[in-house]
C-alpha cells in the first residue's frame, strides 16, 4: 500500500509539543529503548512502526508515565513530566483492548475520566459521545456494543478530558480489515479536525501509512527513520526500512564502476544501474539494490538509455484484483517483484520476460 497524502500542515516543522530527549529503559538487563530521541509537533498524528520486540510500545508507555524511564527526559508542551507521575501528566491512552469497564454504561465509561478529575461532566460527555456517533448508545452497556463501537467510545473517553497529548496502542488490532479500515479514516479526520497531537503505535505498515503525518520505523530500541509517509515509502534510508514499509524488489550485488551519475552494480541477472550517492560505493563492495514493485514494467520495446532491464523467469503470478503481482525466480536472499495494474492476462508461471525500470527509480544500500 502506498501512502495517502497528509494535509501540507501536518508533515512535522510546527511547534514542538513531544519532545523525547536520549531517553532509555532495561528490563532484567536487557536494553529495550537505547538513548532514543523523538518528537511530535502540535496538532501531528505520528506513528510509532515496527515488529514485535522493537520497543513502540514501551515509548509509549514511557511517555504516558505508566514505566519510568532509566535515563533521558521526556517534555509534553515544554514541560518536563520526566518525574510527573501519570495521573498528572494529562495524556490519554487509548489501549489495545479499549479497557472499558463492563459494570458502567456508554455514557459512565466516558465520563468516569472527568469524574476522576473531579471536573465538571456536564455537556461534555455528550459532546464527546456527538464527536464519534455514539449518542444514541449512552445508556447501553458497553458488553453489547460492537468492536467498532466500543472502540469509539474508548476514543471519546480520551477526548472528553481535553488531553494534551493522545496515545493509541495498536487500537483498531481486534477489528476485521473493513470496519479497521473504516475507523482508520474516521479516527483521522477527527484528530486533524481538532488539532489534537497524537502517537499511535502499530505494527501494520499499511494502517501506519493510512493515518500518519509522520512515521518512526523502530528496529531494536532506535529509530531507524522519522519521516513523513510519502518520503519515508519514497526514500527509505535503511534496508530495513525498505523491508518493513512496502513491498519491494530486492537484489544483493556488487558495485562495479561509475558511470556519469550513476552506479554499476553487478548482480546475478546482469548490470543494474543505480544513481550515484553523496559517497559512491568503492568498486567491489557489496551493495543492496531496492525497487518498488510498481514502478517495474514488462519489456515492451527497446532499452531506453535511463532503463534497467533484466531478463528472469515467473516462479508465481498472483491475481489480486485490481493488481497483479509477478514473482520472479531469485538467487538465495533476492525478491524479484514487479506489480501490474488489474488482472494480468498474458503471463503465466514458467514464462520468461524481461522486467524494466527507470534508472532513477533504483535505491542503493551499502551492506
Amino acid at each position: 500500500m502506498q501512502p495517502a497524502a497528509a494535509p501540507p500542515a501536518q508533515v512535522g516543522g510546527g511547534a514542538r509539543h513531544l519532545d523525547v530527549a536520549a531517553v532509555s529503559k532495561s528490563y532484567r538487563g536487557q536494553k529495550v529503548i537505547d538513548r532514543l530521541d523523538f518528537e511530535a509537533s502540535r496538532g501531528e498524528l505520528v506513528s510509532l512502526l515496527g515488529p514485535s520486540g522493537c520497543g513502540k510500545t514501551t515509548l509509549l508507555r514511557l511517555i504516558a508515565g505508566l514505566v519510568s524511564a532509566d535515563g533521558g527526559d521526556i517534555a509534553i508542551g515544554g514541560r518536563s513530566v520526566t518525574r510527573t507521575p501519570a495521573h498528572r501528566r494529562n495524556v490519554s491512552v487509548v489501549f489495545q483492548n479499549y479497557a472499558l469497564f463492563p459494570h458502567l454504561n456508554v455514557r459512565d465509561n466516558v465520563a468516569f475520566g472527568l469524574r476522576a478529575r473531579g471536573r465538571e461532566i456536564g455537556a461534555r460527555v455528550d459532546d464527546a459521545l456527538a464527536l464519534v456517533r455514539m449518542g444514541a448508545f449512552a445508556d447501553r452497556a458497553v458488553a453489547a456494543l460492537s468492536g467498532g463501537q466500543q472502540q469509539r467510545v474508548a476514543v471519546a473517553r480520551a477526548l472528553v478530558v481535553e488531553p494534551d497529548l493522545l496515545l493509541l496502542d495498536e487500537p483498531f488490532s481486534a477489528l476485521d480489515r473493513k470496519l479497521r479500515e473504516t475507523m482508520q479514516v474516521e479516527l483521522k479526520t477527527l484528530l486533524w479536525a481538532r488539532a489534537i497531537t497524537a502517537v499511535f503505535v502499530t505494527h501494520d505498515q499499511d494502517e501506519a501509512l493510512a493515518v500518519s503525518s509522520r512515521i518512526a520505523v523502530m528496529n531494536a530500541g532506535r529509530i531507524e527513520q522519522y519521516a513523513a509517509p510519502g518520503a519515508l515509502y519514497d526514500r527509505p534510508a535503511t534496508p530495513f526500512a525498505l523491508d518493513f514499509v512496502g513491498l519491494s524488489t530486492r537484489i544483493a550485488g556488487r558495485a562495479r564502476r561509475r558511470d556519469g551519475e550513476a552506479v554499476e552494480i553487478e548482480t546475478p541477472y546482469g548490470i543494474v544501474r543505480a544513481p550515484r550517492p553523496g559517497t559512491a560505493p568503492a568498486e567491489g563492495a557489496p551493495v543492496l539494490i531496492g525497487v518498488r514493485p510498481e514502478r517495474i514494467a514488462l519489456a515492451d520495446a527497446e532499452a531506453a538509455p535511463d532503463e534497467n532491464r533484466i531478463a528472469v523467469r515467473l516462479a508465481d503470478v498472483m491475481a489480486l484484483g485490481s493488481r497483479t503481482h509477478l514473482h520472479g525466480a531469485a538467487e538465495a536472499d533476492d525478491r524479484l517483484l514487479c506489480e501490474l495494474p488489474g488482472m494480468a492476462q498474458t503471463v503465466a508461471p514458467g514464462a520468461e520476460v524481461t522486467l524494466r525500470w527507470r534508472v532513477a527509480d533504483t535505491l542503493l544500500y551499502p551492506l
